[in-house]
């Protein structure tokens, strides 16, 4: 199933039998994958956008089968998730997300995984320092430039969308 938009990714959420919580979740996280995604749009790094936001709205699908994660840690959720989304006809690679959004030091991650990972935390106001390096790595890699070109644009970014962590917070 081709994801277009937010909208057909949160459409995806409520069909599962989400909760108004669980939904969102996802579209506080869309949010700052949005923020990111303008970045990357103006430093010139090609990303799968329709990818990115599906997966910042889906990668918590598992917490439809494993609600107590949603109030208390667990990783249950991100193989069910996975399997809940392909069953359902989702791209593999969205619903790979709902397993990368936590595994994101593996090295098979793509920048959409990070993408998604990093707004998972950011949304909320937390920054993560090791991820955040993956990312400007990979960026310098694909605009060939050395790893400082890129790092103050990123890290601006990277704060920017923390910093309204609070608000969105506030409203979730």
């Amino acid at each position: 199933m081709a994801m277009r938009s937010v909208r057909d990714a949160r459409d995806v959420l409520e069909s599962l039998g989400a909760t108004q919580r669980l939904l969102t979740h996802g579209l506080l996280v869309a949010e700052a994958a949005e923020a990111l995604l303008a970045t990357m749009r103006r430093l010139g790094v090609s990303v799968d956008e329709a990818r990115v936001l599906a997966g910042a709205v889906l990668h918590d699908a598992g917490k439809i089968v494993h609600p107590s994660e949603l109030d208390a840690p667990g990783a249950s959720h991100e193989k069910a998730g996975e399997s809940l989304l392909l069953a359902h006809g989702v791209d593999p690679h969205v619903a790979h997300m709902c397993v990368s959004h936590a595994a994101w030091a593996d090295p098979s991650c793509t920048l959409e995984d990070r993408l998604v990972a990093l707004a998972d935390a950011l949304w909320k106001g937390v920054r993560r320092p090791a991820l955040e390096g993956l990312i400007i790595d990979e960026v310098a890699r694909r605009l060939k430039a050395d790893r400082w070109a890129p790092f103050m644009d990123l890290d601006t970014s990277f704060e920017s969308v923390s910093d309204r962590g609070s608000e969105r917070l506030a409203r979730s």
